[in-house]
């Protein structure tokens, strides 16, 4: 196999980028953003351990392995990255529980309508506004995944972006979802004693305005939060 080539210019969007990434990583893990013991509380909340869950752009990730760990029992894992797949299937050949194909989250059409419980997005979506037709790319991966979720089925979407830039994303035509918010700090940050944010656990809901948007008085603690947004589809 030849060597991909990771170009100057980032393109998310392609599976070339992804492939030549992979490669130089030569079979390491990289969990975006947040590991499993941050996100397990929300994990276990929200995604019950009999559910048949999609994850998207699962990379070299050790979430799906350490939710098997945790009882949970059919994964599907989904990249756009041939590389990272192959890499990934011979990793977790020993764990039934997982199973893994080459796919891109703009065309799933692989999969029937509602087949899945839930679908959890660590990253991908993020990864998408950074390519080019930004605002496409992520109608048609939302879209998708609406399409493939079950109706009450959870879309657990951990990002970067906040409600004045995530929120229209997700309520773009032909989807109605009950969502909720968290906000929790990135890894290793450290809060200050004694401030008013550090008092709040990260797992009360965060409020948003009737716009969906945050409060105006509302203050990160950590200006490089991620936020956790729980999408529970509703009948239309």
């Amino acid at each position: 196999m030849n060597k991909p080539s990771l170009s100057n210019t980032y393109e998310y969007g392609d599976a070339e980028y992804w492939d030549a990434r992979y490669w130089e990583q030569a079979g390491s893990s990289f969990d975006w953003y947040q590991r499993f013991s941050a996100l397990r509380p929300f994990i276990n909340k929200f995604i019950p351990s009999c559910s048949k869950i999609l994850m998207v752009g699962c990379g070299n990730a050790r979430i799906s392995e350490d939710m098997v760990k945790d009882g949970y029992v059919d994964i599907m894992n989904i990249d756009i990255s041939s590389i990272v797949i192959e890499m990934m299937r011979k990793r977790c050949m020993h764990i039934p529980q997982l199973k893994y194909l080459q796919m891109d989250v703009r065309d799933m059409s692989f999969f029937e309508d509602e087949s899945f419980d839930s679908v959890i997005d660590k990253g991908t979506l993020d990864s998408l506004m950074c390519s080019t037709d930004a605002s496409f790319s992520a109608f048609l991966m939302i879209e998708e995944v609406n399409r493939l979720l079950k109706p009450g089925g959870i879309y657990m979407l951990i990002t970067y972006g906040d409600p004045s830039v995530r929120i229209p994303h997700l309520n773009q035509p032909g989807c109605c979802w009950k969502i909720t918010l968290y906000i929790i700090p990135r890894a290793g940050f450290e809060s200050v004693v004694g401030s008013s944010s550090s008092l709040r656990s990260v797992m009360e809901p965060v409020p948003l305005t009737e716009e969906g948007l945050l409060a105006p008085e509302y203050v990160l603690e950590d200006p490089d939060s991620h936020y956790i947004y729980i999408c529970k589809k509703m009948e239309d």
